[in-house]
């Protein structure tokens, strides 16, 4: 048989070469397996061991006893360990060397690709001279690990893995504790805070359960609860200002609000008008003040 880079083999000990190792045989081809790489396990000449097989720097093919996280064609959840910013993310794979992400696999967008600690759903694949690499697990892979996310979860608060970063929403896998895998979930572009980087671990609340199984997910909190934060954030804000006024009302343009508050005017005329409702502020032109008490202590 032909030794392939990513398999576990179970290979005859040929002969021991000092000071470098033990070479290994299947019969055809031999490779060398350093002593470094025996684990401290006993070998012995004319038995049988089974190992790993890879590229050392060298690009030559060489064994080792320790097992890897994942096997050529498995799909494994992998941290990122270090960054090359021509060649992409380097992965740890359990070995002690890690496992090359290429940038062509990664986002467009700088600041949507992996950080160093994030962590990206891989399968182990080979490139075209055999040497071992990563490609992103694709969701075909993913769904048939994946379970429906059960009608009980709708309104919790969840974590999961960001597998997918795209433009109208992003995709991620939320963890799914004894129930096995996970649920695939997307957070629509309106219901993000920011935007998610592939592999990086997000708190998601579950805003539906789809009858697939999927989740529709949410970074905010429900619109209620939202109100109240963002009532009690222009309320503080008012207060501060010398006048007891704000330049800002429901005429105000929308990306004058989120760039001054960080909420959508929808959300701001939610909790002004909150605010109005309980008589603590009024607007008067394009301005918002805070209503003064009046003589007796009523305003």
């Amino acid at each position: 048989m032909s030794l392939t880079a990513g398999t576990i083999v179970e290979l005859t000990v040929d002969r021991e070469v000092s000071p470098f190792g033990y070479f290994l045989t299947d019969g055809e081809e031999d490779v060398l397996l350093a002593y470094a790489e025996t684990q401290k396990k006993p070998v012995k000449v004319g038995g049988r061991v089974e190992v790993f097989i890879f590229h050392d720097t060298d690009d030559r093919l060489a064994a080792t006893m320790r097992r890897p996280l994942l096997t050529l064609g498995e799909m494994a959840l992998l941290e990122v360990a270090d960054i090359h910013p021509r060649l992409g993310c380097f992965l740890e794979m359990g070995l002690g060397r890690q496992l090359l992400l290429p940038n062509r696999q990664l986002p467009e967008l700088p600041e949507l690709r992996p950080a160093i600690g994030d962590r990206v759903f891989v399968e182990m694949g080979h490139d075209k001279q055999g040497r071992l690499l990563a490609r992103l697990a694709g969701e075909e892979a993913l769904i048939e690990r994946c379970f429906h996310a059960p009608t009980s979860w709708k309104g919790q608060w969840m974590e999961g893995w960001v597998y997918k970063p795209l433009q109208m929403g992003t995709f991620v896998l939320v963890d799914g504790g004894v129930l096995g895998f996970g649920a695939i979930g997307m957070i629509h572009s309106s219901e993000r805070v920011g935007l998610p980087r592939l592999g990086e671990r997000v708190k998601v609340r579950v805003a539906f359960v789809r009858e697939d199984g999927r989740v529709n997910l949410s970074m905010k909190q429900p619109k209620e609860v939202g109100r109240d934060e963002d009532a009690e954030r222009l309320l503080a804000f008012i207060k501060e200002r010398p006048n007891g006024g704000m330049p800002y009302s429901d005429e105000t343009a929308a990306d004058l609000i989120t760039q001054r508050f960080g909420i959508s005017k929808s959300a701001f005329k939610r909790a002004l008008g909150k605010l109005m409702k309980e008589g603590l502020v009024y607007q008067e032109g394009s301005w918002t003040y805070l209503k003064k008490e009046e003589p007796g202590g009523q305003q």
